[in-house]
């Protein structure tokens, strides 16, 4: 369990959680890398990515000091593999009892995406030691305080409407930490991935100096 115990530290030290979506495995490593370049070291890479597992294998290799995770997990084969090939973490859009019991068994964190209390404490009550709300812009940064008064002890993290402008906002609500997502390649054609460096940079720096 101590390798859970870790991978959840450093997530949370660094508060960023880099959501990649790319049009294939290369773009996918090129858009990570520029990520961690810039400041993020936790980097979620999505299963609607072509050849996911193939760039979750190359970036783990390539970057020992980063967490890489897999996204958009939608069920348990699908999270074994992408331990397999090196996952430290596993994020879905929802949750499932089956994922978490797999998880659980390899000792790497399991972030489902919930929207209800019922949903989370389903969660909680399964191992989940993180909570993914999504989609978060649509309940906005209130709805951490809402949710942390019926169930003080959960950890929260936001993803989708997550940007530069609000980031600190989110965290201001005692987040665990926050998934940005395709605002960091905003601005950035494929193949420009200077601007996403400068974009995770951006975050990176922001929060940073808020949460230091």
């Amino acid at each position: 369990m101590l390798k859970k115990y870790q991978t959840l530290t450093q997530m949370h030290q660094d508060r960023l959680v880099a959501v990649v979506r790319g049009s294939d495995a290369e773009d996918a490593v090129n858009i990570s890398e520029a990520c961690i370049r810039g400041g993020i070291r936790s980097i979620e890479v999505a299963f609607t990515t072509p050849n996911c597992l193939e760039a979750i294998r190359k970036l783990t290799e390539q970057n020992p000091n980063a967490l890489i995770g897999a996204g958009t997990v939608l069920d348990q084969e699908t999270a074994r593999l992408s331990i397999l090939y090196g996952a430290s973490f596993v994020v879905s859009p929802s949750f499932s009892k089956a994922i978490s019991e797999v998880c659980n068994l390899y000792s790497v964190p399991y972030l489902p995406g919930c929207f209800t209390v019922t949903e989370m404490v389903e969660a909680l009550k399964s191992g989940v030691d993180v909570v993914k709300v999504f989609p978060a812009s649509t309940v906005g940064t209130g709805f951490i305080k809402g949710i942390k008064g019926p169930l003080p002890n959960i950890q929260l993290m936001p993803t989708g409407g997550v940007h530069l402008q609000n980031v600190t906002d989110w965290l201001d609500q005692g987040c665990f930490a926050v998934g940005v997502g395709s605002v960091l390649t905003k601005g950035a054609e494929k193949g420009n991935y200077t601007r996403v460096e400068e974009n995770a940079e951006q975050f990176a720096r922001r929060v940073s100096a808020h949460v230091h």
